[in-house]
């Protein structure tokens, strides 16, 4: 049997040329794939997280058509600097400093801290996860590879890209629509001390001062590298000169992106990707999420409900469901009243996916199946359009309650096909959990636990270990468990 990437077409919005293209991997069946990861000098912010499960979403959706996908995201654990450009403080040395710790426990502190909120969110782990100061030699010979061919220059130690000289045989700023001559009419005068040539030219390569704590030897002596240059590092080795798609966020359009196409075409020549994917934004109650204005809001405060913008905490499900209803192109606002219609949403999908089980089955169907699980493969592949996918999987919902309330009817072998495509794009794509069947699981636990207590504490009791006994009594009655003795046993109640 053909795997469905052979009966399935996608098309793709390719920021490259702005426009949707049909998407044809370089090499048949199998997919390469690269996503910026996280500058590791703090909680990861929400709208970062919006990017990581919006290509969790897409990776997840190549993997269900059968594509062997190699998904690398990295871990920027060098810090680029403050300012995003090639000036300022390494934003990881400077964590550091503000709590005297080493910089590694800086990484490895919001490292996990990354991890940890993605797991809540049950995005899948990429395939390779490496990390900027793993691949310092590789960023060392993509500068010599880059000075060789005469679109760099050393300056007191530290390495710039010559953007003009570069510019004169490729197009500097084709993927962001900038046009160079007004990028330099638009840019204040250098300053004498500047070491660039040009106010464009980024660094490759930057002298670490005496006081700069992250540092490595190079030809040009100790520095560190540049930002852009991490991720053509990294991409490159582990998915060759050319891959298939590169993604991030909108902000990384330009200039981070911009430069990553630039120092590969200026080292190999290549093009280095075919298809560039963009997330869009995510704003807090109609404005732009900043820690400054105080209108910002942590992942991990969604859950708890701890935070002046939420009446409640919601389960990570159904913030994953809330972002799934937006395309992950368009701009989302996250707000209570949102996550409130969310959550509706996602326990009525979650009803009918649990009266599955159980529907009566007939010698005819009112429903042609084949033709609604395309039209759920058709939403996806439009770009990988979540939202609509979501509006097939209602009509679904809408159905099954049509069967169970004998309005409708389906066949056995419909029925089969039918639970296995919503369970497919459910939990496969769109990767929620089913956070009420998880809770019953929980009570059964949590009863069966109870019930040893009891077991424990009748024992006692019968042995006249009576401070056993009111212990075990006591500290479940801290816990909000109040155990209740009558003749037929001992019950107990939550408060």
């Amino acid at each position: 049997m053909a795997p469905l990437n052979q009966k399935q077409e996608i098309k793709v919005y390719n920021s490259l040329s702005g426009s949707k293209e049909t998407f044809k991997p370089l090499l048949e069946g199998n997919v390469g794939m690269y996503v910026c990861g996280p500058t590791v000098y703090s909680n990861v912010h929400l709208g970062n997280v919006r990017t990581f499960m919006s290509f969790d979403m897409i990776f997840r959706y190549l993997k269900h058509l059968g594509y062997k996908v190699r998904y690398v995201r990295n871990i920027t654990d060098a810090g680029h600097l403050t300012d995003d450009a090639d000036e300022g403080e390494d934003k990881i040395a400077k964590k550091a400093r503000l709590e005297q710790i080493e910089p590694m426990e800086v990484v490895q502190q919001y490292t996990i801290d990354f991890h940890t909120i993605l797991q809540k969110f049950n995005c899948l782990p990429p395939s390779i996860e490496p990390t900027a100061t793993g691949h310092i030699i590789e960023q060392i010979e993509i500068i010599k590879e880059i000075i060789d061919n005469g679109f760099a220059y050393e300056k007191n130690g530290s390495v710039y890209f010559d953007v003009l000289k570069f510019n004169e045989s490729h197009d500097y700023g084709k993927l962001s629509g900038r046009n160079l001559e007004d990028m330099i009419a638009n840019t204040r005068e250098l300053t004498a001390q500047s070491e660039k040539k040009n106010a464009q030219d980024f660094a490759l390569w930057k002298k670490a001062e005496p006081q700069h704590i992250m540092r490595w030897p190079s030809p040009w002596g100790d520095g560190f590298p540049g930002w852009h240059l991490e991720c053509t590092a990294m991409s490159t080795k582990y998915l060759g000169e050319q891959f298939d798609i590169h993604g991030g966020g909108m902000d990384l359009k330009f200039p981070h992106h911009e430069c990553e196409i630039a120092q590969s075409e200026a080292s190999n020549g290549k093009n280095p990707v075919n298809y560039w994917l963009h997330a869009n934004m995510l704003t807090l109650n109609g404005k732009k999420m900043s820690k400054s204005d105080g209108n910002n809001i942590f992942p991990a405060q969604i859950f708890t409900g701890d935070s002046p913008f939420l009446t409640k905490g919601f389960s990570p499900s159904v913030a994953r469901f809330f972002v799934m209803q937006a395309h992950y192109r368009s701009v989302l606002d996250f707000s209570n009243d949102a996550l409130l219609a969310s959550e509706k949403g996602f326990n009525r999908l979650m009803e009918a996916v649990n009266l599955l089980e159980a529907l009566p089955t007939s010698e005819k169907s009112s429903i042609d199946v084949e033709i609604w699980k395309q039209s759920c493969y058709d939403a996806m592949n439009d770009d990988f359009n979540s939202p609509i996918l979501i509006a097939q999987l209602f009509e679904a919902a809408k159905f099954i309650h049509q069967i169970k309330d004998s309005k409708a009817a389906i066949t056995q072998t419909d029925l089969e096909d039918f639970k296995t495509t919503i369970k497919a794009f459910v939990f496969d794509v769109l990767g929620l959990e089913d956070v009420n069947a998880a809770a019953e699981a929980n009570t059964d636990k949590l009863n069966g636990a109870i019930e040893l207590l009891i077991q424990l504490r009748k024992e006692a009791r019968a042995n006249k270990d009576f401070a056993t006994s009111d212990q075990i009594r006591d500290q479940l009655l801290e816990l909000g468990i109040q155990l209740k003795d009558g003749r037929e046993g001992t019950t107990y109640t939550l408060s």
